[in-house]
């Protein structure tokens, strides 16, 4: 392959590559980046909740009156459990996407420093078998170690509680490499028993990070009049069990206000449709700069192409083959893309730590770079085809053309 030539010829054109060169590194730092976007927001999309999320369905209650919210709760809640098709169900204060984040810092020493924050989920009786959690260890509260959230003052609760259930990412968080089951955390002022732990719960509001399964299950029961009752049924009968359920809350209190009667699926769905409108844009904004990045390189190797055409036919006629014709081509347009890769990923890895610093982003994993590079680089090869498959076409009689 005749290298000087080659060179010789890209640097009579130095503004027009070091532009097409500048526009192919800022692709590969800016799609490096948005693949890096994309693909934790995908992974957040797919985490799994915890609960049992096609046999679930709630409303949100709010009572006008004053009366005892305990009791209240209690009477609706034997109302609801005689609904056909119901299988369990529960008073709770947040479900993972409804957004009612309670953080609570947990540390694990007596008057320590919080290792970290983790989500407070409250709920009545029955609340593990109504949400479909799944206990991989220890066991369910007892009856005996319920108590009020005594949200009068602050949801004083936390610090009358013995136990707490926890989830298996947290109890790693918190104690690595040993058996979390009976040991003590400090929530609030005293301390509390670890005394089962659960496969998954995401909280209500998801983060950047690895943190989106601290939450604890503390038997406090919600005494609010604002509260979400969790239905469990079977998938085909949700809808019919919402309208019942709605129905039969109504006919005990005509006062009150229900709202958000949907299954979890519905919940889900409504709490990622931002982002999925993001991951849209994302995508088509990264489509759109590899099509003009694609439709550059095509152009450009077009342009020379055309003015090349009595040069490649003198080349055909002193023996040059066509195949020689499309490596050349190849060749240069390789070498032209390359040079934009390596600061293009060196910008990437710049851009990078200026979204982490202002948007919270992860830092890049530098599999992501050799990845995006190679991408670049075969779309380069392939938008230089059809120009290089026209050179190649050029017929060695173009070499006594005088026009």
């Amino acid at each position: 392959m005749p290298r000087i030539p080659m060179l010789a010829s890209l640097t009579r054109h130095r503004l027009t590559v070091l532009l097409l060169a500048l526009q192919v590194a800022l692709t590969c730092a800016i799609v490096c980046n948005v693949a890096l976007m994309i693909a934790g927001r995908t992974a957040q999309m797919r985490m799994p909740s915890g609960v049992a999320e096609d046999e679930l369905v709630m409303l949100d209650n709010a009572s006008l009156d004053g009366g005892n919210p305990l009791a209240r709760h209690a009477a609706d809640l034997a109302a609801l459990r005689r609904i056909p098709g119901v299988t369990a169900v529960a008073a709770v204060d947040a479900l993972p996407f409804n957004r009612n984040n309670w953080s609570n810092g947990i540390a694990t020493v007596p008057d320590g420093p919080p290792r970290l924050a983790a989500t407070a989920f409250n709920g009545t009786p029955g609340e593990l078998q109504a949400l479909g959690l799944h206990l991989v260890a220890g066991r369910d509260f007892r009856p005996d170690e319920y108590v009020p959230m005594d949200s009068a003052r602050d949801w004083d609760g936390i610090n009358h509680v013995a136990a707490t259930i926890v989830t298996r990412a947290l109890a790693a968080r918190l104690f690595p490499g040993e058996d979390p089951l009976g040991k003590l955390v400090y929530p609030g002022d005293n301390p509390v028993r670890i005394v089962g732990v659960i496969d998954h719960l995401l909280r209500p509001m998801l983060e950047t990070g690895d943190g989106n399964e601290d939450a604890m299950l503390f038997p406090m029961l919600p005494d609010e009049g604002n509260v979400t009752y969790a239905l469990r049924t079977a998938p085909s009968q949700r809808q019919r069990v919402l309208k019942e359920a709605a129905a039969v809350l109504q006919q005990l209190d005509a006062d009150r206000i229900l709202r958000h009667a949907q299954t979890f699926a519905q919940l889900r769905r409504d709490y990622f449709r931002h982002d999925r409108t993001m991951l849209g844009l994302l995508l088509a904004a990264a489509a759109g700069l590899l099509l003009v990045t694609a439709v550059g390189i095509a152009g450009l190797a077009s342009f020379w192409v055309q003015q090349r055409r009595r040069a490649i036919g003198i080349r055909r006629a002193v023996g040059a083959s066509r195949r020689d014709i499309l490596r050349y081509f190849q060749a240069e347009n390789a070498l032209i893309v390359g040079g934009g890769l390596l600061p293009g990923v060196l910008l990437a890895l710049g851009l990078n730590l200026l979204l982490m610093r202002h948007y919270e982003l992860p830092r890049l994993p530098l599999a992501y770079l050799p990845i995006a590079a190679l991408a670049l680089w075969l779309l380069g090869q392939l938008a230089v085809l059809g120009p290089a498959l026209r050179a190649a076409a050029v017929p060695p009689v173009v070499a006594t053309r005088t026009d």
